[in-house]
């Protein structure tokens, strides 16, 4: 997975197998799998599952000209419908422990969830409430 570019580190590929997030032939796999020629590979990157084909093996890392030398993108379309159905809806749900939304994430946040609702309050500054 790292040697196709898949995971920018070893170990963050190795953190995904453990984690049950690659899967071969619907088995999760382990991060010492051998791989052979034609076996499909299936990457879990919520909200979508992403399959390649493996076209060669190798060794070691490559650089991202020859990756499609050595695998292939079967990733069924309805994926990545998925994927842009998840871009468009923009923030909505927040992942736990992410902390505090920025200014922009919250108006972006609320813009979203109440369409309808002003910018920002409306108030009279021209009329006091004294009479004065």
């Amino acid at each position: 997975m790292w040697a196709v570019r898949l995971f920018k580190t070893r170990s963050l590929a190795a953190e995904a197998c453990k984690k049950g997030r690659i899967s071969m032939g619907g088995n999760n796999v382990k991060p010492s799998r051998t791989v052979r020629v034609g076996d499909v590979i299936e990457v879990r990157k919520p909200p979508v599952t992403f399959s390649f084909r493996v076209l060669d093996l190798t060794e070691s890392r490559m650089g991202a000209p020859l990756v499609p030398r050595f695998m292939e993108n079967v990733t069924p379309p309805e994926q990545y419908e998925i994927l842009e159905m998840n871009r468009i809806s923009g923030f909505v749900d927040r992942a736990r422990g992410l902390g505090r939304p920025t200014k922009k994430e919250r108006r972006d946040l609320e813009q979203f969830t109440h369409p309808d609702a002003p910018d920002f309050p409306f108030f009279d500054l021209d009329e006091d409430d004294d009479g004065e």
